[in-house]
């Protein structure tokens, strides 16, 4: 069995039992001050990695005034932030920068480059075909005898599932932390990763670390890393943690030698010792630090993480047996550490500052769990985006362990918060207790016929779109809802079952939304469902209704978890008059002999579309690549130009750019295609050594692939 796992199997029986979380207020939530290093008595929870991993305490929901940061503008471009008045924005984001961002060629700062998520940078000269070398399996040692239009490739963690993001010279992976390339976190130790490089050399730049929870898989599966692609505008970014945290950080890192804050001096583990039980080594090492001796045992350990220390040190007892702060010059650089007695472990501890040239700089830290009470199945997974001073984020709440219990029924899957503050402006659990699963899609934020709206996945399987802005008394303002799933389709736990969940992102198109359903990829294939929506209807425009027969009435029935509709129940599904599908695709007998083969079926997909002149492409789970016009016919129709097999699963989405089409699969295999409804066949087909779990991105000339350990930049020689 794969560990790339999105769920929970069965598995997971013997997992950590998930604590009790106490839902916090919805709105508004204030900010604390700038945060130092903690040397109070209070324990740190002990980490779950692998080897010696401490829990690292955070801030919290802290504040930061990064006045002017806007949607990311084309270079020598300052458009105006909107002016936010009261409910809701008053200046709306010019939609003419999305198309600029899209035609321009340049940077692609966030997954789908905008946020209306349409995977088509105009980036042009780009390379048909390369060539990525081979790799020894054991050394690593790189045969380049055979390279083809490799500018350069960096290492990434063991396990990719991370979109590039490409944005003033540096380029961003979400990983796992396979590659090692910080010392005190060695390869062996689990850590969730946004990896930094240089856009130009693939250089290394910084990492921001995420230590994993201590309740386990049920939040934080192993290995399985950073999941989302960040948003970077200016100098900030901002993603999502494994650990279910919005975090701002400053895209400079500590290069710009400051320590921007209010999270400041961010304490960062080190290294640790455990009392094995065998001997009086950890029994020592208390009793030396006590005395004000820095134990030889932990000096070893601090050299290896790249804190050697030079010279004498100084150690004081902050509580006997229990806090201590070690000062003198550790790594080359004078700085005071924090040592703590946790349970079994003597840790020490840093304070990250502008010496710390590979971490990553926190600006600010939003905790969704504590602050708003999620509980995230397996993993938070969310690409956030923004609108003006807007951020919109998917908490990823979902079921617990057993699959069948909702722990936190009443927290928020969908919220607004400001993005230079991380002040909460509305929240919304639409889903509620009819999530299926988890919930690992992203926002899409478009405007249709002069109203700004933000498309959030429910874990129902559900589609809603609010309007984009503040809400109300922390309430946003709900547009419409769309049910992704035919009435009579029932969830079965494992994907035996016909309804799915919503993993794709929606995108926006011509003023037309497009979003496919499919599941958590463990559940393997099953039927799926592709949808072209108009917006601009209002209410519940899903295609059919639920209702009860009642001899000659129709009572409305409320939206159930397992199955809408149960016609031995005496319920049925009826045609919604106020339905907004302009088209819907399932299958279609493209040769006209009265079969539907497997080629001519839509199924699950954990892909987003990608639409350039009208041409919609999408690849599905059962490794289908799916072209269709994205208008279809008059009448309600969907018209499929063709399918092609690449004969491997496909985890991502197509990207459209210079005249080709660029899709990957879990054989590694990357097909390129010309554009066009004739072009059935891919020119190329190009292994990339190791599976392609993402989806490939263009910037600035160049093709960005990550592999499952390998991030590859693409340039025409």
């Amino acid at each position: 069995m794969r560990q790339t796992e999105f769920s929970a199997t069965m598995m997971i029986l013997g997992s950590l039992i998930l604590g009790s979380i106490t839902t916090a207020s919805l709105s508004g939530c204030k900010p604390p001050q700038s945060t130092d290093v903690n040397v109070s008595t209070e324990p740190l929870e002990p980490g779950d990695n692998v080897t010696t991993g401490v829990e690292t305490p955070t801030a919290g929901n802290t504040t930061v005034g990064a006045a002017g940061v806007v949607e990311t503008p084309l270079a020598g471009s300052t458009p105006e932030t909107p002016e936010v008045q009261g409910s809701t924005l008053t200046a709306s984001v010019a939609e003419d920068t999305v198309e600029k961002i899209m035609a321009a060629g340049g940077d692609w700062p966030q997954w789908g480059g905008t946020r209306v998520r349409n995977n088509v940078p105009g980036v042009t000269g780009l390379p048909e075909s390369w060539n990525t070398g081979r790799f020894d399996r054991r050394t690593g040692e790189w045969d380049k005898s055979r390279v083809e239009n490799i500018r350069w490739y960096a290492n990434l963690g063991s396990q990719t599932y991370g979109n590039p993001v490409v944005a003033d010279g540096q380029v961003y992976v979400g990983t796992n932390n396979g590659a090692g390339y910080l010392k005190r976190y060695p390869a062996k130790v689990d850590l969730g990763c946004l990896l930094a490089f240089d856009e130009e050399n693939g250089d290394f730049l910084w990492q921001h670390s995420s230590e994993k929870l201590i309740t386990g898989r049920v939040h934080d599966w192993p290995l399985q890393g950073i999941c989302c692609a960040p948003l970077v505008e200016g100098e900030r970014l901002w993603f999502v943690t494994s650990r279910g945290e919005v975090r701002c950080l400053d895209t400079k890192g500590f290069y710009d030698n400051e320590d921007d804050g209010p999270v400041k001096n961010e304490p960062a583990f080190v290294a640790s010792i455990m009392d094995t039980g065998e001997g009086n080594t950890f029994e020592e090492a208390l009793a030396e630090l006590n005395g004000g001796t820095f134990p030889a045992a932990l000096l070893e350990q601090i050299a290896q993480a790249g804190e050697a220390a030079e010279g004498e040190t100084a150690i004081k007892t902050v509580t006997e047996n229990k806090v201590w702060t070690a000062t003198g010059n550790f790594g080359g650089v004078d700085r005071e550490l924090t040592i703590k007695q946790i349970g079994p472990r003597i840790s020490v501890f840093k304070a990250l500052g502008v010496n710390d040239k590979n971490d990553a700089d926190t600006i600010w830290v939003f905790n969704m769990m504590t602050e708003l009470g999620t509980s995230q199945h397996n993993m938070c997974s969310c690409s956030v985006t923004s609108y003006g001073d807007l951020l919109f984020v998917n908490t990823s709440n979902g079921q617990d362990e057993s699959h069948g219990n909702l722990p936190a029924p009443d927290a928020p899957s969908f919220f607004c918060m400001n993005k230079n503050t991380g002040e909460v402006y509305w929240t919304d659990n639409s889903p509620g207790t009819n999530i299926l699963h988890g919930q690992w899609s992203s926002p899409t934020v478009a405007e249709f016929n002069g109203v700004p709206q933000v498309l959030f996945c429910g874990g129902d399987g559900w589609l809603y779109s609010f309007r984009a802005d503040r809400g109300s008394d922390g309430n946003p303002e709900l547009l419409w809802k769309f049910d992704c799933n035919p009435k009579t389709s029932k969830w079965i736990l494992g994907g035996e079952g016909t309804r799915n969940n919503l993993i794709g992102t929606p995108v926006a198109y011509d003023g037309r939304v497009y979003i496919g359903v499919g599941q958590d990829p463990e559940h393997q294939e099953g039927e799926g469902h592709l949808w072209c929506i108009d917006p601009n209807k209002r209410g519940d425009v899903s295609p059919q209704l639920a209702v009860r027969i009642e001899g000659d009435k129709r009572v409305p029935i409320p939206h159930k978890r397992i199955q809408a509709v149960e016609p031995e129940k005496g319920e049925a599904a009826i045609d919604n008059p106020n339905s907004a599908a302009l088209w819907h695709y399932s299958q279609q007998d493209q040769d006209g002999d009265g079969n539907i083969d497997f080629e001519e079926e839509m199924h699950r997909t954990c892909g987003t579309v990608a639409i350039k002149d009208g041409l919609l492409y999408i690849a599905d789970f059962s490794g289908l690549v799916h072209c269709l016009d994205a208008k279809g016919t008059d009448d309600g129709q969907p018209i499929v130009h063709f399918t092609y097999d690449m004969l491997a699963q496909s985890w991502g989405s197509a990207l459209i750019s210079d005249g080709k089409v660029y899709v990957g699969d879990e054989d590694g295999d990357v097909c390129v295609f010309e554009l066009g409804k004739d072009n059935a066949e891919p020119i190329e087909e190009i292994n990339m050594g190791t599976s392609v779990y993402s989806t490939p991105v263009a910037a600035n000339g160049r093709l960005y692939i990550s592999t499952k350990d390998k991030l590859f930049a693409i340039e025409q020689e």
